[in-house]
């Protein structure tokens, strides 16, 4: 999880303080700040179609609303990525054990030459006329690898596939542009690089799913919900857009104020500006990192905010005692440490970072 900014968590603290007088709360209070969050968000990932967004409590949320509108047989496969989350698996998993279809975990190349442009590759390799839809990140959560939206969204047209992104580990911190995507769903978690609170998520939904069914039925999706006095005639038809698989309680006058807060500082810093920096840091000590025959994945296939360094296995207990020492905060994943710097590191935590390294080698 990322640390809350102080505004950030001033925000959280209005929020429930709120909460001590309810009378005050209006029934527009139920709409302002999610729709506050649609826009600014929309705004960060060039969304010209704010009713597009909705908010929700997690990532295996907004995946169970595409599994629910995905129509598979058996012979028909879903495409995922080895080692990705496991709220990007189970769901698929489920699906296609229904119905006797198949899950197709496509696993890194056991290669440090070209890997991540070689995993792309197999990916791309992977998706045929039976392919339903492929689910994966735009940066994998454990190694940093960058995955080719742009060539994977147009193998997926040919064959009629879904692309679903979970955007969890980049959104925030490396640029992503639904017009220039065009993914059917784009799910991420607001804790990390959004820099929100946890159980609060936003997840954009295509036209692919207009007439989708929502894996919840609440009051607030429906039409003219915002008319409290007749919530009780009761409408079969949903809000514009993909307004109908926002989840319930998603008026959190808590979290919302909070992830507006986040978002409005992402968006003030800017997320090429956040790379950038990040670049800055780590790219000095890269090559160092490689000189101690260490492997890191190629600048064109990673971003600077999250990567991997492969580590010997049997030094990573020792690894883990040094980084400790030296107040060094990363995570295993695998074979790889996973590496995420963000504005608040500065020369001084890679220093640290390096010295650990060293210690462990």
């Amino acid at each position: 999880m990322a640390p809350l900014l102080k505004k950030v968590e001033k925000a959280g603290v209005s929020g429930i303080k709120a909460k001590r007088q309810p009378n005050k709360v209006t029934a527009g209070d139920f709409f302002k700040d999610a729709d506050t969050l649609r826009h600014l968000y929309s705004d960060l990932i060039n969304n010209p179609e704010p009713n597009r967004i909705v908010m929700i409590p997690s990532v295996s949320y907004g995946i169970g609303n595409v599994v629910n509108n995905i129509s598979i047989k058996k012979g028909e496969n879903i495409v995922l990525t080895e080692g990705q989350f496991p709220s990007n698996v189970y769901p698929w998993k489920n699906l296609c054990d229904k119905y006797g279809a198949e899950v197709i975990l496509v696993a890194a190349p056991d290669t440090e030459e070209r890997r991540g442009q070689k995993w792309n590759e197999e990916i791309l390799a992977a998706i045929t006329e039976k392919t339903k839809a492929v689910s994966l990140g735009h940066v994998h959560w454990a190694d940093g690898t960058v995955f080719q939206l742009k060539e994977i969204r147009k193998k997926c047209d040919q064959v009629g596939a879904a692309l679903i992104i979970d955007g969890t580990q980049s959104i925030g911190a490396y640029s992503f542009d639904i017009q220039e995507i065009k993914p059917d769903a784009l799910i991420v978690a607001g804790y990390k690089w959004l820099l929100g609170p946890y159980t609060s998520g936003l997840a954009y939904y295509g036209p692919r799913f207009d007439q989708g069914e929502p894996i919840e039925h609440n009051w607030i999706n429906r039409l003219h919900s915002e008319d409290f006095a007749n919530l009780v005639n009761y409408q079969d038809e949903y809000e514009e857009g993909s307004m109908r698989f926002g989840m319930g309680q998603q008026s959190n006058f808590i979290a919302n104020p909070m992830l507006i807060t986040a978002i409005k500082q992402i968006s003030s810093w800017g997320t090429e500006n956040i790379q950038n920096y990040c670049s800055s840091l780590i790219e000095p000590i890269l090559n160092e990192v490689r000189d101690m025959g260490l492997y890191v994945e190629d600048i064109d296939t990673r971003g600077s905010h999250l990567f991997g360094i492969k580590f010997p296995q049997e030094k990573m207990e020792t690894l883990n005692t040094t980084l400790k020492v030296n107040r060094v905060s990363v995570s295993t994943r695998g074979e790889f440490i996973r590496v995420s710097p963000h504005v608040y590191n500065d020369e001084r935590d890679m220093k640290k970072l390096m010295r650990a390294l060293k210690e462990a080698i």
